[in-house]
């Protein structure tokens, strides 16, 4: 009898016990979290291709609004078409010193002008020699530079958990530290990679060839006129440019005339300088410039990190298209896209100058420019130090709107992916 109670009280034991677990067990979730803690489900994150084809679609996009700048800029940095005819001396006499927001005001002239310039002595499409190159540049440079910097974003923030952050809460991810490595990163990537195309194009930039002569064209000389120094020299140099053209430029044309019409504008030029460039300088030639794009690296690394933290200022990092109106949205990813790359531009420009010096070509088979530092003294003492900042306006003209148009283009097509996904 007593054998039997114990054995029935153990069994009603035993079987409160199993209420009593599965009661538990089904009270909680099927992770260990209790319910009030539980975390609420993660965004997913864009893969890296992802990343790649939204910044490639952009900055292919910017470099098409933008391109008649760039070209403007590569002259304007060069001394082939600032120092080719001198001024007369009334004329010199006649132009006063410009400096300070006068000698601003007057870059824009210089640069309104000179667009114009291009037009009547050249054609219009001569304000996109160059883009064939640039697009086919612009297509791998961002596409490793979107995909780099985020990849390695994540990867250093899973080596480092505990880098520093600026508020409590945030995660390595929302470190400064892990924002200025991976642009490095990205940037060191990016211009190792694409060197040889902006080599390219930088040439094709620099020959300029004016237009047939049955097509009127209104000349401006600049020993009569009373224009800025710059201004001056730039005209005289454009309408003096037939002679300066290479025998790489009327090589580059003739292949352009037998080629079939849709690649005679862009892809036969750049495979005709290409191959001039390996034949005349070897592989090497392609690679001109590439110490003063790992310079440039700042520049990239310096607009990265303001623009995480202007996107930050916008509140644009939590929150979508979806959850804000369009315009407030598209503004806060152009102020902070255009506004870090302004001040990036700023603080680094010279190393632009640096590098189109370097990747001119050779006159009269005399290499002028020949490394980093030997470019920035002979630049110094020939033009002095306001050379390093030749072609500021038409700089800043190109890539503030490009890096807006780019980072808008790129962050809606990343919007779009992760509600996708």
């Amino acid at each position: 009898m007593s054998s039997t109670s114990a054995l029935a009280s153990s069994s009603a034991s035993s079987l409160v016990g199993a209420s009593s677990s599965s009661s538990i067990s089904s009270s909680s979730p099927s992770s260990s979290t209790p319910p009030s803690t539980a975390s609420p489900p993660q965004k997913k994150k864009l893969v890296g291709w992802q990343h790649s084809a939204a910044g490639s679609l952009g900055g292919m996009t910017g470099a098409i609004v933008t391109s008649p700048f760039d070209v403007v800029k590569t002259r304007l940095q060069s001394d082939l078409f600032r120092h080719s005819v001198q001024p007369l001396k009334d004329t010199a006499k006649a132009v006063t010193a410009r400096t300070g927001i006068s000698g601003t005001l007057w870059q824009f002239v210089d640069t309104v002008y000179l667009i114009r310039r291009i037009g009547v002595e050249e054609g219009w499409k001569a304000l996109y020699k160059g883009l064939g190159p640039s697009l086919v540049g612009i297509i791998p440079a961002r596409a490793i530079n979107f995909y780099f910097y985020p990849t390695s974003k994540a990867y250093l923030a899973k080596q480092f958990p505990n880098a520093p952050t600026e508020k409590a809460g945030q995660t390595a991810e929302d470190s400064p530290l892990i924002h200025l490595s991976a642009a490095v990163i990205a940037g060191i990537m990016t211009s190792t990679g694409t060197n040889p195309i902006w080599v390219v194009k930088t040439r094709l930039q620099l020959s300029a060839r004016k237009k047939p002569p049955g097509i009127p064209s209104a000349s401006i000389p600049a020993t009569s006129s009373l224009l800025p120094k710059t201004i001056a020299n730039s005209v005289a140099a454009l309408a003096q440019s037939t002679s300066a053209s290479t025998s790489t430029v009327a090589t580059s044309t003739a292949a352009s005339a037998a080629a079939p019409a849709a690649t005679r504008a862009s892809v036969s030029p750049a495979l005709a300088m290409t191959m001039d460039i390996i034949r005349k300088e070897g592989i090497v030639g392609l690679y001109r410039g590439l110490s003063a794009s790992y310079l440039g690296v700042s520049e990239g690394v310096i607009q990265w990190v303001l623009y995480e933290r202007f996107k930050r200022i916008g509140k644009t990092t939590t929150s979508s298209l979806d959850q804000q109106s369009l315009l407030s949205y598209v503004g806060s990813i152009v102020g902070a896209s255009g506004g870090a790359k302004a001040v990036a531009s700023l603080i680094t420009y010279p190393h632009e100058v640096i590098r189109t010096r370097l990747r001119q070509p050779a006159i009269n088979g005399v290499v002028k420019y020949n490394g980093l530092l030997q470019t920035l003294r002979l630049v110094m003492k020939e033009e002095g130090v306001a050379s390093l900042y030749g072609g500021l306006t038409a700089h800043m003209f190109r890539v503030v709107p490009n890096a807006a148009c780019m980072f808008l283009i790129y962050e809606l097509v990343a919007g779009k992916l992760t509600a996708a996904a």
